[in-house]
């Protein structure tokens, strides 16, 4: 069944309104208008869904917008209140639906509300919508009606997403400014090389005198910039989209992946924030229901390094022979021993959940905090930059000029 997209005239109303309904073809899908006392004046085919007939509300091309984690968050925490207050499922949907104001998200509820309501689960409606919902939310939530503790789940998928979506704005905000000293500082090196440079290396090469060394270089970089940045900026986007091409690929993938691990400064930060993802999924899994086996096959769609990922099989077939988890996890050499050495605890106090999480947060601090120290380097990095160019800017002007100073010095 088709899902098209509609703008049509009420007779009620006789404004413009604007959504989507299912239908077989075109015909069916203007009958089934009319019969709501909707004229159609546009009508254009989109994706598929399952819910026959229906019409979501405010929904239309202004609704294509994108759903950001604070909204998923906002909405969980929301449908967990709804249902620990005893309301259905479908009800609390329905609650949801009126009270977002996102028309994007309304559009997804609507249809997940659709879905349940034709009788598939929750966590299976969630799952037709993997640009908004990810893999662990759809799997947390399958694993939370398994086990009845649906509002329990929900809140802890509140409370992940609204951790992410706060480390993610205080990544944001801190990396921001540097971004800007880095890009302003690139400007300014350009302009000069570009604008500054050759009017003021023109007046010495006037005077046909020997230059030094040092404005000669000067005078080559400039000219090259300004007679080549076309082949600059083609070399720069060549070398770019053959690096996207190399990493589209699955073995390119897995050596970038590996090869992240181990830059400098860079690589320690990647193994945390992979380290805190493993060990946060895998905790929240655990304390959601599952055995380790399946919550090791949610963790997998989590991971989004490829080489990581790849020691994963040997993992679970580990487990999978009886052994305890933090042994095969050593063995990989992926993961911090800090990590290895808390699992073993949480697998000898029988508390291995709760410690997955607090090994997660602890991660992601180590995260925040070595953000902040490479930020602190980055500033002075740049400034020191910027003065050396400048420095050797100044210095390859003011050496000609000492030079023709000398040369009138002496012929007098």
């Amino acid at each position: 069944m088709a899902v098209f997209e509609y703008k049509a005239l009420s007779k009620a109303t006789g404004k413009t309104v604007g959504g989507v309904i299912d239908a077989d073809n075109a015909v069916t899908a203007r009958r089934k208008l009319r019969e709501q006392d909707l004229y159609p004046t546009f009508l254009s085919e989109g994706a598929q869904s399952g819910a026959p007939g229906a019409v979501i509300p405010g929904a239309g091309r202004m609704a294509r917008g994108r759903v950001s984690v604070r909204d998923i968050a906002m909405m969980t925490r929301q449908l967990s209140v709804l249902l620990r207050a005893g309301m259905p499922v479908v009800e609390s949907l329905n609650a949801m639906i009126d009270q977002t104001s996102k028309q994007r998200l309304r559009m997804v509820i609507f249809d997940v509300r659709e879905r349940v309501n034709s009788g598939h689960s929750l966590g299976d409606s969630l799952g037709e919508h993997p640009r908004v919902f990810s893999s662990l939310y759809v799997n947390m939530v399958r694993a939370g009606e398994s086990s009845g503790s649906l509002e329990q789940v929900l809140i802890r998928l509140a409370d992940i997403l609204e951790r992410q979506a706060r480390l993610r704005a205080q990544i944001t905000a801190t990396l921001a400014y540097p971004a800007f000293m880095g890009f302003f500082a690139l400007a300014i090196i350009v302009f000069l090389m570009t604008v500054i440079v050759p009017r003021i290396t023109s007046l010495f090469q006037k005077q046909e005198q020997e230059l030094p060394g040092l404005t000669n270089a000067l005078i080559g970089v400039s000219d090259f910039i300004g007679n080549w940045w076309f082949l600059i900026i083609g070399a720069v986007l060549l070398v770019f989209a053959a690096w996207r091409f190399w990493v589209s690929r699955e073995e390119g993938r897995r050596t970038w992946d590996r090869m992240k691990l181990r830059f400098p400064l860079y690589g320690p930060l990647h193994q945390k924030l992979a380290s805190a993802r493993f060990t946060r999924t895998l905790g929240i899994m655990l304390q959601s229901g599952l055995t380790v086996l399946p919550a090791l096959e949610v963790v997998n769609t989590v991971i989004d390094n490829k080489h990581i990922l790849s020691t994963m099989d040997e993992v679970k077939a580990g487990v999978r022979r009886g052994r305890d988890l933090a042994q095969p996890l050593k063995e990989t050499g992926l993961f911090p021993p800090m990590m290895i050495h808390m699992i073993e605890l949480g697998q000898r106090s029988g508390e291995l959940e709760s410690m997955l999480v607090q090994v997660a947060d602890t991660f992601d601090e180590d995260v925040r905090l070595t953000i902040d120290a490479i930020v602190a380097l980055i500033e002075p990095a740049i400034i020191i930059v910027m003065g050396l160019f400048i420095g050797t800017l100044v210095l390859a002007i003011l050496l000609p000029i000492f030079q023709m100073s000398s040369n009138v010095g002496g012929g007098h």
